[in-house]
């Protein structure tokens, strides 16, 4: 029973071989036929439509293009099958239009120019495969619009966000050098531009001072010169000082004298180190309104009318007196 199970497996073995052996002939067969019949299809001519990359460069002297123009034209082309597959899987690289070339013998309405495709095929054609024949391009025309160049100066606005140690604080106002800068760019971008901001800088717990270039905002269309302008943030230690300044009466009546208690007020205030010797009593001033006074009250309330710029944090002591009036018969 196992020899004849045995010889009808080796019947199935020699029948698979032999199928085998047809299926390979079959294959190889039909893949020479296949090779056969795509190589006679791309010996063939064919047309297609192709979307090419384009970009448009050399705009004439102190002009610039003020429209959006497009980056990729639709390209009817005609050619042998082996050249647009080659074509295609070589990728494309774009297209170089010459505005000033293009352009220097159409008229123009206030910059705007239409460039009609069609004349565009042999200054195309020269850049693709000469296999290659281009039949149509789209958009038909191609508006192209100049606008003239301008500069003018602007100031520099500062966007910065600092703060300091305790103690510490700004010697002089943050400030750049330059504080003003050249921008050039289209007269109907410019008209619009009144200031160059600065990019957001953040600085915290600042305690020296600082020098390092910030770079610049730049819009749209538009160069400037210088690109990048020098932050400058002096710092300083601040320490306390108070000082004794007399107060004076306004609007007193001729006939009328009026004392205050105290006559003298303090002012206390936060001032830079180096500047700590220059803050002086003739510095501020200090008064109370006889106009403000009020039936049954007996203070009047000071005002410091004036007072250093360089100082920080003021307050005053008291902040109200007392006073007598004497009336002169």
């Amino acid at each position: 029973m196992s020899k004849r199970i045995t010889h009808i497996f080796d019947h199935f073995k020699i029948v698979n071989i032999r199928n085998n052996k047809r299926i390979v002939v079959f294959l190889i067969s039909l893949l020479i036929s296949t090779s056969l019949w795509f190589l006679n299809a791309l010996s063939k001519d064919y047309s297609t439509t192709i979307s090419y990359p384009v970009k448009f460069i050399n705009p004439p002297d102190n002009r610039f293009l003020a429209v959006k123009t497009p980056t990729k034209l639709e390209l009817d082309i005609d050619g042998q099958g082996f050249t647009l597959l080659r074509f295609k899987l070589l990728g494309f690289a774009p297209l170089s239009l010459d505005i000033n070339e293009i352009t220097k013998n159409l008229e123009s309405n206030s910059g705007n120019y239409q460039v009609m495709s069609q004349n565009l095929i042999s200054k195309i054609s020269g850049q693709l495969n000469s296999d290659i024949k281009i039949t149509h391009i789209y958009p038909e025309v191609l508006e192209i619009v100049l606008d003239s160049l301008v500069s003018k100066t602007v100031p520099v606005e500062l966007d910065i966000n600092a703060n300091f140690e305790p103690q510490f604080d700004l010697k002089s106002p943050i400030e750049t050098i330059p504080n003003e800068v050249e921008i050039t760019g289209p007269a109907t971008v410019l008209d619009n531009i009144t200031v160059i901001k600065t990019k957001v800088n953040i600085l915290n717990k600042l305690n020296s001072s600082i020098k390092q270039d910030i770079e610049l905002i730049h819009p749209e269309k538009t160069t400037i010169l210088p690109e990048k302008v020098s932050l400058i943030i002096d710092i300083e230690k601040y320490t306390e000082k108070e000082l004794k300044i007399p107060v004076e009466v306004l609007n007193k009546p001729k006939n009328t004298r009026i004392k205050l208690f105290p006559s003298e007020a303090k002012v206390v205030f936060q001032i830079g180190l180096s500047r700590f010797e220059n803050a002086k009593t003739s510095d501020f001033g200090a008064s109370v309104d006889y106009d403000s006074i009020v039936k049954d009250v007996n203070s009047l309330s000071i005002n410091l009318y004036k007072k250093p710029d360089f100082i920080l944090g003021i307050r005053i002591v008291p902040e109200k007196v007392e006073f007598l009036i004497e009336t002169n018969n």
